[in-house]
Formats: structure tokens, sequence, C-alpha cells
């Protein structure tokens, strides 16, 4: 049987670049194989014959050709208005359709990739008049209204795996075209030279001896972007590992990307094109993370050699064992409330700004190609240049950052609501449906206008440093998190560690009342319970991918002490098996335990029961994927979630049988009182 050439169409409305970015794009691939270029408009029947063209298409060229064969079809004498001679398309390694109805429904399922291409009207309509003049200028209404009559039914956008935005000079560049190409899971094979392609790129780091305020860098080179994120490690004064460095970046450069994921689709955005992949999240992470072989420069500490920053987002339960969610939030809740923020989110970071807070300098990290080195080095030059202005770390603090407007919060449950729900947790347990559920709920609130998701941001930063503190900012929608849990890091060499929290005390004014509170909380026998649950959880979370007999407890129900809270703290260490699929270790560890509870899968579907609507970002995880193959990733607890002037809070706790309703209310309002406090509200009543 003859062997499928790869078949991509590229179709758009009429003048919007298509034949252009077909023919450059042909000449692209054929560097590497054999490629065959079909328009069609050379078999249009006439002025009339959209649908008769889309029709001939499909039997005369597309069906011939996914067979592995020649295309014999007849051609369309424009002049005579009137069929013409016969023509022979031959088959080839990648074959490309371009032209209006290229990738209408009937023809998508024999096409392995669609790009589609859009441009205002105006625009189209210039250059197509521009390239055939008078010819084509008396039938451009007549055949827009064609066009429009097939997409009203037809919505081939919103189906393309690639999306590209046309500007008037024309249509994206072809080389971001067939990366994005590249990028499909559906042609890794096919034009693995293309991914090939990018393994010349090359890490550069550099070091400047000098340490900004935190605050007084992001402002100056992060703040006025569209997206951006800063994993900052707030609580500096604290020795360890998670409070080394904080990174900041955004979706600039030539290298920049950014992606979002929602029920069951990836789109990825590079300047003005948009890729779309169809399938799991964590086999599009696979696919996007730790597949170029850039290793983290020796002297830069944590490890981390550029990647994908942002949030997973708790629905992605659902391709971990959970149940979809998405269609549970009750109506009377406010839009913010229901978790309608993409279920992940994140940049990719071609360079970036790191603080090392030991030593007390700056790095500063960017991905260089040997064909372009210069883009590298001038960012490089241009931010050590501004970093040179700021204000030190070391001097006098920076002005107390701007409290919000005030906010009255609301909660989704009342406190009798909660704590009728806290017994039917444990009607659950005493039934031996669970051993431990981490029971939620959510406080919003409506600002009486928008509110700077900065200054939001630094209010809580000043009021509870942490050591996976963040600020992301994806358009309107703005995480910001004062996490001190941290959900699993992996090093480049495959060291894994999870850090779960259970356990909660508010902290006192009184120093001998607040030690006091640490000898109750560490002498709990309910918390101690709780934590070794989603500890011995979290053991076999991780076992899945480790090496046999790595796993080790290295500590076990130790006590934090934080700006508004004491926690109780276990760590697990165990050891990547060689060859592991490290975005599937990832999945198999969310999510966190810490927020579910045990055993995991049958605690989420009671949960989902009781909570009666999704979670969105809270309880998920914020972090990194680095180059290397490193991540880190904390818990999203602690966390406002900002869109415009709504706000979402998420909080809840830990039930076991031997809870007392009433103090696990007590805790919610606990955990929620640093976040609250700092933006001058309370807890609802």
């Amino acid at each position: 049987m003859p062997a499928k050439p790869v078949l991509i169409a590229v179709d758009g409305r009429s003048g919007s670049g298509k034949t252009t970015l077909a023919v450059e794009l042909a000449a692209l691939l054929r560097v590497h194989r054999t490629v065959t270029l079909f328009h069609l408009e050379d078999i249009y029947p006439g002025w009339h014959g959209l649908s008769g063209g889309q029709r001939r298409y499909l039997e005369t060229v597309l069906r011939p050709l996914a067979a592995g064969q020649a295309a014999r079809w007849t051609a369309w004498d424009w002049t005579k208005d009137d069929d013409g001679a016969a023509r022979t398309t031959e088959s080839a390694d990648v074959v490309i359709l371009e032209g209006v109805g290229a990738a209408h429904a009937a023809a998508r399922g024999l096409l392995d990739a669609v790009v589609w291409l859009q441009a205002p009207s105006a625009d189209r309509r210039s250059r197509a008049l521009s390239r055939d003049g008078s010819t084509y200028e008396p039938f451009w209404d007549m055949w827009a209204a064609q066009e429009e009559a097939w997409l009203a039914g037809d919505d081939v956008a919103a189906a393309a795996d690639i999306v590209v935005e046309s500007g008037p000079a024309g249509s994206a560049a072809p080389e971001q075209v067939l990366l994005a190409l590249a990028s499909l899971p559906a042609l890794e094979h096919a034009l693995a030279p293309e991914r090939a392609a990018r393994e010349g790129i090359r890490l550069v780091a550099e070091r400047v001896d000098a340490y900004p305020d935190a605050e007084a860098a992001y402002r100056r080179l992060y703040a006025g972007a569209v997206r951006s994120v800063w994993l900052d490690s707030s609580n500096v004064h604290e020795a360890a590992d998670r409070n080394r460095i904080s990174i900041m970046a955004d979706d600039g450069g030539s290298f920049g990307q950014w992606a979002e994921h929602r029920n069951g689709i990836t789109l990825v955005n590079r300047h003005n094109t948009t890729e779309r992949i169809g399938g799991g999240f964590f086999r599009w992470l696979d696919s996007a993370w730790a597949h170029r072989p850039i290793t983290a420069a020796g002297d830069v500490p944590g490890g981390f050699a550029l990647g994908w920053l942002g949030y997973l987002g708790y629905e992605l339960k659902r391709e971990t064992g959970g149940k979809d969610t998405g269609a549970l939030a009750p109506d009377s809740l406010p839009r913010g409330a229901h978790g309608n923020a993409p279920d992940a989110a994140l940049v990719f970071a071609g360079r970036a700004v790191l603080l090392d807070h030991v030593r007390r300098c700056t790095w500063l990290l960017a991905l260089a190609r040997p064909s372009h080195p210069e883009e590298a080095a001038e960012w490089i030059a241009g931010t050590a240049a501004v970093i040179g202005t700021l204000p030190s770390a070391s001097g006098p603090p920076p002005e107390p950052a701007r409290r919000p407007a005030s906010l009255i919060f609301q909660s989704r449950d009342s406190r009798e609501a909660y704590l009728a729900k806290i017994r039917e947790a444990q009607a659950e347990i005493s039934e031996g449906n669970t051993y431990e559920a981490c029971l939620t709920t959510q406080l919003h609130a409506t600002a009486a206008e928008p509110l700077d998701p900065l200054e939001t941001y630094l209010a809580l930063r000043r009021r509870n440093p942490a050591p996976f503190a963040s600020l992301l900012r994806f358009g309107t929608l703005t995480v910001a998190s004062t996490s001190p849990e941290r959900f699993l890091s992996m090093a480049a060499d495959g060291a894994l560690r999870a850090e779960p929290i259970k356990g909660t005390r508010r902290r006192l004014a009184d120093p001998d009342a607040d030690a006091a509170v640490v000898r109750e909380l560490a002498g709990s026998a309910k918390d101690r319970a709780e934590n070794i649950m989603i500890v011995d959880l979290l053991r076999n979370d991780l076992s899945h991918f480790a090496v046999p007999g790595s796993l080790q407890v290295s500590r076990l129900c130790a006590i934090e002490s934080y700006a508004t809270v004491h926690q109780m703290v276990s760590t697990i260490d165990a050891q990547l098996l060689p060859g592991a699929v490290r975005a599937e270790a990832v999945a198999a560890a969310f999510p966190a335990g810490s927020m579910t509870g045990a055993p995991k899968i049958s605690t989420m579907d009671i949960l989902d029961r009781l909570e009666t609507g999704p979670r969105g970002v809270y309880s998920g995880a914020v972090g990194y994927f680095s180059l290397d193959g490193a991540a880190d990733l904390s818990v999203v607890i602690r966390t406002l979630v900002m869109d415009g002037n709504w706000l979402s809070l998420g909080v809840g706790g830990a039930i076991t049988a031997d809870s007392v309703p009433d103090d696990e209310w007590d805790e919610v309002r606990a955990k929620a009182y640093g976040v609250l406090s700092a933006l001058g509200a309370v807890f609802p009543d």
C-alpha cells in the first residue's frame, strides 16, 4: 500500500495570506523532504463555486492523496468560465493544501494538521484586490457571502490545530508556523528534523554583583507585562533550600510563549500564532517540558534553566483519577466563584531574572540561538544596566504597600452549613469510605473597582512572607499566593521531595502564649494523625516512579512558624526511576494529598459531592518546569485569585474521625486570617 503523505491544510478567508504562507512553508519543509503544494483556487468551478469546489477537492484531490495515490483532477478555466485541462498532483512526503475550504468539515478527518489564518476584513480585501486587481473586485462581495454562509455552520478556526493572526503586512513568519507544526503531537515524528533544529539553543547565564530590592526589580522590569510570573521566596530570613532563590520572568523575546489548558485543549501562543493541541494536559506537558538538551549553569543556584512557569489548577484531577466537576458550580454564585480560570496557565520564559538570597547577587538567564546570539547578549546587557540603578535589598525598606480598599467577603458556606458538611465527612469515615477528608470552602468578594494586582500582592507579601509566595499575571487573571507548602520538587538528577503540611494554629501576640500554642500543636495526637496519614499517601504517590528502596521520611511532624500561623510539616524524599517520564511522575502525585485526604481517589469523589463546586486554581500547584528536567511546585493555599474586581480565597482543613466541628471551623478562620488581615478585611459572619 502506498505511503500516506502528511497532509497539512492552510485555510482562511480570502486575502488572509494563505498563499504566501503556504509557498514559504513549503520551501522550508523541502529542506528535509519532498513537498507538493495544491491551490484550491485551481479547482473552484467559478465565482459561485465555493461549495462545489470543496466537493471536487474532497473527492478528486484529498481522498486519493490520503491513500498515498496521485490525485487526478480537472482544473477550472477562469477565462472560459468552464472546466479546463486535466491535471495531476503527485503524492509526496508532505502535501500542503491551500485555499478557502481546504479544511472544511468533511475534509478534516483526512488531514494531519489544519492551519487557519485570520485577519481584519479591510486588510483582507485590500490584500486580495492588490493581488488580483480588477479581476476579483466585481466578485468580492459574492465570494465573501459564500464564505460567511459556509463558516456559519463550520467553525474551522475553532477546530484548527494552529491559528495565525495575520496583520496588514501579510501572514505570520513561516518559521513560527513551522515550529508550531513541529510541536503538534501528531506531527512529532514526521517533523523530527525541525524539532531537532532547536537543539543548538544554549543557556547563557551572567552574574550581576548587585542585590536589588525584589519589589523594586519587579516594578521596573515586569509590572507592565501582560503576562508575568514572580516566584517569590519572600521568607528569606529562614535558611533553607526553598528560600534560596526568587525568579521573575515573562513571555517576552523571540522564545516567549504562553499556554493555557481548558477542558482537554491546550492553546500555545507564540507571538501571533496559536497552536491548539487536543488531549490531556500532562500529555502536552511531557511534550513541551525537558525535551531540549539544556543544562543549568553550574554556578546558578536552584537548578533553574528557564522553561515553563505558572499554575496547575485542582480541576486537572480529572486526568489523575478524579472526576470533572466543572459543571457543578451553583448558579447562585458569581462567575468568578465557578473556577472559570483556565485549568492550567503557564508562560515559557526564554529569559529571566533570578535573585540569589544567599550570595546576595542577581543572575540573568537567557536562551540564545547560534544564528542570533545578539538577542540574549543585548537583553542581558540592558537588564544588568537597569538592575544597577535599583535600590539595594540591604538598604532602607520600601514604602509600605498601599492596602486595597475595604473589602467585604462572603462565604460559599455558612458556619452551620460547613459544620454540617464536617459531620457528613465524618459519617463517610465511619462507613469506611475515607480516613481523612480535606474539606474546603471559598470566600469571595467584589471590589467597588478593579484592584491593582501588584499592590494587592505586595500587601499580602508584607503581612505573610513565605518560601513559596508568588504573583502570577495572565491578562486580567491574577494569582497572588503566600503559600508555605511545597507540593513536589524534582531535581535534574531525579531527586524528589514532597513537604506536606497538616496541622495549623494561629499565632498569638504574647510570646509565652505563642510558645504554648507551639507546644500544644507539637503534642496534638489528632494533628499528628492527620499529618502521618498524608505522609503515607505521598509515599504511595511517589513510589510509582521512585527507585525501590529510595523512599524515606527525612522529617516527620516538625513545627514551622510563619508570620500568622504555626504549621506541622513533614518531608518525604525519593529518587526518580531512570528513564521515567517526568510529567507522569508529577501527575501521579497530583493533586497534593494534603488537599484531598486519604485514600485519594475515593476521597476526592466525596469532596466533590460535599463542596458542590470546583476549586479552580485553589488546591492546585504553582511553580516551574525547567528545561533541564527540574521542577519545583508549591501547593496553592493562602492564595487570592483575582479577575478584575472579583476575588476568591479558598480555605479548608482535614477532617478525621476525631475532629471537633467547632475547632475545624476555627482552623479555617485561622488560615484565612493572614490573607484577610492584609486586605483590611475580616472573616464573614
